[in-house]
């Protein structure tokens, strides 16, 4: 396929002017943007408290290939495979440089050249490798250490721990030597060359990764185990639109950086360092949130990766979970019970925002962290995350925090959270935001559900501040205000009292839903940050409006920037870039949006709806109770496949699941790989009756 037909591939002939667009290539835990001289590695940050960020390390890939001769230039990044090419072509010759962050082997990251003739010649072809690479950074001191099975290498410190006492990581760089002239001999008519960099923070780690890539270059398996693993992971999610060709290669891009942010399926260690906003390729000193994980990597990365893989959606609770100690030492620190995870999160847990009142008041986070912990639970079932991977204690701990920090109010018998700055940042010091008393309401009902599950004795106090906390709302307009004595009509950042309906899912009347998105509508910062258009649109659906719904987040569209399809925080291309949770509201508007999923406690709630512009969304791979199902949605049909389940000793894994229709009741069994078609309305997929995961009443 070409570049023109293969919506995943994105190619163009000129660079982007502006190189923060040129596009990231990362795999969890190294991050690079391509020819950038700097990089950086998961959980590697530089700076104490608020003047922590992510640690820049020196990148020896740093390279652009130059010819003698006038070339034609091509520069495509594949999203099938990860890979950034790179061509030069001339009437003799064809030369490919190609660079990736390995996907299987996340400690390696790879650059290969081949130079192909295209006439038969007595003369030798000469190319130049052009580095800007130095062994140093602003953040880590290297120093040269012994080379390695011909391999350079340099090692070095951070210069300052993220807290007093704390430490400071090591960071090893191997990487085989660089020329700078390649050349393909008369009598060749190709040649290829590969270079790699191994990068880990101790000794062992590094030559054990270096050893591997000179194994796997030496077998010729370098680039297939790498192509292997992100074709795995297309095969388990795949998000396609036939209608727009903007749209379907949007999501594309979305999914592949967002995928680009996590792990690998089969990495096992818990070193994930959790999603910043620029993802792992930014977050240096004074830039995209200083690589700081906040409520974007719960609320708004996370939805769509837990829709398809389970293994991905428990690394970010397992880094929720690896936190702990420091959400602990914020709750005390400020005087309060249980867990207060920071509004800007490094690796410790400890509050590193650089302004104290965002870290002191912005606390709807703790409800955005346990929210991420349920729709795991009702997606999975897997229990063992609560019983033994220590995310009971989050969930718990967050409850006793929301119960130390509300103030009862004898005049309307409520309790009320006080002084608070809600997600729209505009205002602060303000008392009841709307969004953050209901998910911390939600927050202390699942634990208390989730305590009654693992036979967990409850402190009465979480119920019954979960029944009694004050919901703002407007009896005479019908709406809920933003927080206690907002003025209708005063603007707004971002999305904030419309994320009520999605994704917190607060019962209300169509009218009050339908209000409160035409008043927020009206107000909210037409170039405020990516994501916000989104929760518009899925509200919209909700309410039946394709077209409305469309028209919004084609509003998106705008903070794409070509060719790559690398977001920015605001539409005039100015913020944080890549901004990933820009993707992540997306993706939520196409997979939460047009298929109307709700992850409930006992099934997968759907109500799909698509605009005139689209005529099907194909989405494969949605992971449901251990099982994978493949939906295609049409304007008058929806079609479900049941996967086949991969066997586990020879036994085919059983998945009883049914469809329900809402108005007519039909139930109907999906049995795997047989299709399984009706007419589009609501219903739900749940287990049958005699596998029923049993909630306590």
């Amino acid at each position: 396929m070409s570049g023109d037909s293969d919506p995943y591939i994105f190619s163009t002939d000129i660079l982007p002017s502006d190189h923060r667009f040129l596009p990231p290539l990362a795999n969890g835990l190294l991050g690079w943007r391509v020819y950038n001289d700097i990089m950086h590695m998961g959980g590697v940050y530089n700076g104490e408290g608020g003047r922590c960020h992510r640690a820049d390390v020196p990148c020896p890939l740093a390279v652009e290939v130059e010819s003698e001769e006038s070339v034609q230039h091509t520069y495509s990044l594949d999203t099938h495979t990860g890979i950034f090419t790179h061509t030069l072509s001339s009437a003799s010759v064809t030369i490919s440089q190609s660079l990736y962050s390995h996907r299987y082997y996340s400690n390696l990251m790879v650059m290969e050249v081949l130079l192909v003739r295209q006439v038969t010649s007595e003369e030798p072809v000469n190319i130049k490798l052009v580095t800007s690479f130095t062994p140093q950074s602003k953040d880590i001191v290297f120093e040269s250490g012994p080379d390695y099975k011909g391999g350079r290498h340099i090692l070095g410190q951070t210069k300052s721990a993220e807290y007093p006492g704390g430490s400071c990581p090591t960071v090893h760089l191997i990487w085989t030597p660089i020329p700078s002239t390649l050349t393909l001999l008369p009598e060749q008519s190709q040649a290829r060359w590969g270079f790699f960099l191994a990068v880990a923070n101790s000794l062992d780690t590094a030559e054990a990764s270096f050893d591997q890539g000179l194994s796997l270059m030496a077998t010729g398996n370098l680039r297939p185990s790498h192509e292997k693993a992100w074709k795995e992971l297309w095969l388990k999610s795949k998000v396609e639109a036939t209608g727009s060709e903007k749209l379907c290669k949007a999501v594309i891009g979305c999914m592949f950086y967002l995928l680009s942010a996590f792990p690998s399926i089969h990495d096992t260690s818990s070193s994930f360092g959790g999603v910043s906003p620029g993802g792992l390729s930014n977050g240096g000193d004074g830039q995209d949130y200083w690589g700081h994980v906040f409520w974007d990597q719960d609320i708004w990365m996370y939805p769509a990766i837990a829709l398809f893989y389970p293994k991905l959606a428990r690394a970010v609770l397992q880094y929720r979970v690896g936190t702990v100690d420091g959400a602990k030492y914020n709750a005390e620190k400020l005087g309060y019970k249980g867990l207060k995870f920071p509004w800007e999160s490094a690796v410790s847990g400890r509050e590193v925002c650089p302004v104290d009142i965002y870290g002191q008041q912005e606390i709807h986070i703790n409800g955005d962290v346990t929210l991420a912990f349920q729709n795991y639970l009702y997606l999975t079932e897997d229990l063992s995350m609560f019983r033994d991977g220590q995310a009971s204690e989050v969930i718990y701990g967050v409850a006793d925090y929301w119960v130390s920090r509300v103030t009862w109010n004898p005049q309307d018998q409520k309790y009320h959270l006080l002084g608070v700055i809600p997600p729209d940042e505009y205002y602060y010091n303000v008392n009841n935001s709307v969004y953050t008393n209901t998910v911390a309401k939600f927050s202390l009902q699942f634990a208390v559900d989730l305590a009654a599950l693992l036979q967990h004795p409850a402190p009465i106090e979480w119920q019954e501040v979960a029944d009694r906390i004050k919901i703002p709302f407007d009896q005479e307009s019908q709406y809920h205000p933003e927080y206690d004595g907002y003025v209708k009509g005063h603007p707004v950042k971002q999305a904030d009292a419309v994320m009520l309906g999605y994704p917190l899912g607060l019962p209300m009347p169509s009218e009050v839903r339908r209000n409160d998105l035409e008043i927020y509508e009206a107000v909210t910062n037409p170039y405020g940050p990516a994501m916000t258009w989104s929760m518009f649109a899925i509200g919209w659906l909700e309410l039946g409006e394709a077209e409305k719904a469309y028209h919004l987040l084609e509003k998106c569209f705008k903070n794409i920037q070509g060719p790559f399809q690398v977001w920015s925080e605001s539409s005039d291309g100015s913020g944080a870039v890549n901004f990933l949770t820009g993707m992540g509201g997306f993706l939520q508007a196409v997979l939460f949006g047009y298929t109307g999923f709700r992850v409930q406690k006992d099934c997968l709630a759907f109500s799909p709806l698509l605009p005139n512009d689209l005529s099907e969304i194909c989405i494969r791979g949605v992971s449901y109770l251990g099982c994978q199902m493949d939906w295609l949605l049409r304007k008058d049909e929806v079609c479900v496949i049941l996967r086949e389940q991969a066997s586990v000793n020879g036994t085919a894994k059983s998945c009883d699941l049914q469809v329900v229709l809402k108005k007519s009741g039909t139930k109907i069994p999906l049995m795997p790989g047989q299709p399984v078609t009706f007419p589009r309305e609501p219903g739900c997929v749940c287990k049958l009756p005699s596998t029923s995961f049993c909630w306590p009443l």
